[in-house]
C-alpha cells in the first residue's frame, strides 16, 4: 500500500492519456449524443468509419461493450455465434451473448497463430434442424491475445471470412489490438478487414485513451447496434470530453505502436536468455509477451516482481508482460534486470 509503482506491464489499458488528449479534453467542443448532438462524438465515428471503409461507426465504452453490443445486434435470442476456444468473447467476457442476448456459444479449437480451420468452420454451422440452434455470426480475434499478440495476417483473415460468408453466416472481428496488427503487418488497416462485416477496437489500449472502443461496420447494423447500446443503458450524453481522446489518438497514436513491439521483442528476446524462462521471442509480432517460468509458480513469481517495482499478470504458470505508450527501452532493460533477481529467489 501506497509504494511506488515503477514499470506497470500488466496491460496497455494502464496507459496515461497524452498531454495533446488532456488538452483536447478541456477544450472538447459537446452536444446530447443521445440526439446525436455532440459534433466531436460524430467526428470520431465519421474518421474510425472512413478509416476501415466502412459504413458507419458506434462510440461505446468499452471492448467488451463493442463486442457484446457487435454480435446481440446481428444475433437473435437463440441464434449461435461460433468462434475460438481462446477468444476474448468466449473466455473473458462473464458469458454476456448468451447472458444478456440468449445467444449460444460455440467455441472451436484455436491454432497457435490465432486462425481457426476452415474445415472446422464449415462443421460446425448448423443445417436447418429446428433441434438446434440457428448459426449466424462467426468471429475472430485479431490481434491474438492467447498467441502471445500474434496478428492475423489478410490472407488468413480474408480465408476465415470468406468461409464463413459461404456459409450465409456474418462475420464479426474482435479486434481490440487491430492496429497492432496492421501496424505489425505493414498492411492499413482498412485493407486488413475490407471482407469483415463488424469491427469493434479498443481506444482504451494501445492507443492510449483514457476509455472508449468503437464498432464500425454497415449502417443498418450500427442503427440496430445503437438500439442495443441503449437497451444495454449505455447511450451517453456529453461525451466529446472523452471521444476527442480518440480524435487525437487515431491521428497520432497508430504509427508509435510500432515502439510499443521494439520494445515487447527487446524484452522477450532478454528473457529468452534465463535457463528457466520457456519463451519463443521469434513468436514476438506486437506488444504481448507470454511466457512460462519452471522453477516456480507464475503468481507468486508476479508477486516478487511487484516488490522490485515491476509490475505484470501471472496465473499458475502463464505470465504475461504488454508494452504500451509510456514504457521506455531504458524500462525494458530494468524490467529483465529485475526478472533476472527475481527468478534466483525461490
Amino acid at each position: 500500500m501506497g509504494e511506488t509503482l515503477l514499470i506497470d506491464l500488466r496491460s496497455d489499458t494502464v496507459t496515461k492519456p497524452s498531454p495533446d488528449m488532456r488538452k483536447a479534453m478541456a477544450e472538447a467542443e459537446v452536444g446530447d449524443d443521445v440526439y446525436g448532438d455532440d459534433p466531436t462524438v460524430n467526428a470520431l465515428e465519421e474518421k474510425a468509419a472512413e478509416l476501415f471503409g466502412k459504413e458507419s461507426a458506434l462510440f461505446v465504452t468499452s471492448g467488451t461493450q463493442g463486442n457484446l453490443v457487435s454480435v446481440l445486434s446481428q444475433t437473435g435470442r437463440g441464434d449461435e455465434i461460433i468462434l475460438g476456444n481462446q477468444s476474448h468473447i468466449y473466455s473473458s467476457e462473464a458469458g454476456g451473448v448468451s447472458v444478456l442476448g440468449g445467444v449460444v456459444m460455440y467455441p472451436l479449437e484455436t491454432n497457435q497463430n490465432g486462425t481457426i480451420d476452415i474445415q472446422k468452420i464449415k462443421d460446425a454451422v448448423k443445417g436447418d434442424d429446428y433441434h438446434k440452434p440457428r448459426t449466424k455470426l462467426f468471429s475472430f480475434e485479431n490481434s491474438h491475445n492467447w498467441s502471445s499478440g500474434r496478428p492475423i495476417n489478410k490472407s488468413d483473415s480474408d480465408k476465415m471470412a470468406k468461409a464463413a460468408k459461404e456459409l450465409g453466416l456474418r462475420v464479426h472481428v474482435d479486434g481490440a489490438r487491430i492496429f497492432n496488427s496492421a501496424v505489425s503487418l505493414g498492411i492499413p488497416v482498412k485493407d486488413l478487414t475490407a471482407n469483415v462485416d463488424s469491427v469493434t477496437f479498443c481506444l482504451s489500449k494501445g492507443l492510449g485513451c483514457p476509455i472508449g472502443s468503437i464498432i464500425v461496420g454497415e449502417k443498418d447494423q450500427i442503427i440496430e447496434a445503437r438500439r442495443v447500446r441503449k437497451i444495454l443503458g449505455s447511450a451517453m450524453r456529453q461525451v466529446g470530453v472523452i471521444a476527442s481522446c480518440g480524435i487525437v489518438a487515431l491521428d497520432s497514436m497508430i504509427d508509435r505502436l510500432e515502439d510499443d513491439h521494439e520494445n515487447a521483442k527487446k524484452l522477450a528476446i532478454g528473457l529468452s536468455e534465463m535457463d528457466i524462462i520457456e519463451i519463443d521471442s521469434d513468436n514476438i509480432y506486437t506488444n504481448l509477451v507470454r511466457f512460462k517460468i519452471t522453477n516456480q509458480k507464475g503468481f507468486e513469481f508476479a508477486e516478487k516482481l511487484k516488490e522490485l517495482g515491476v509490475y505484470i499478470n501471472g496465473g499458475e504458470s502463464d505470465l504475461r508482460m504488454v508494452t504500451h505508450y509510456g514504457i521506455e527501452s531504458s524500462d525494458i532493460d530494468k524490467t529483465i534486470e529485475a526478472v533476472s533477481k527475481a527468478v534466483n529467489v525461490i
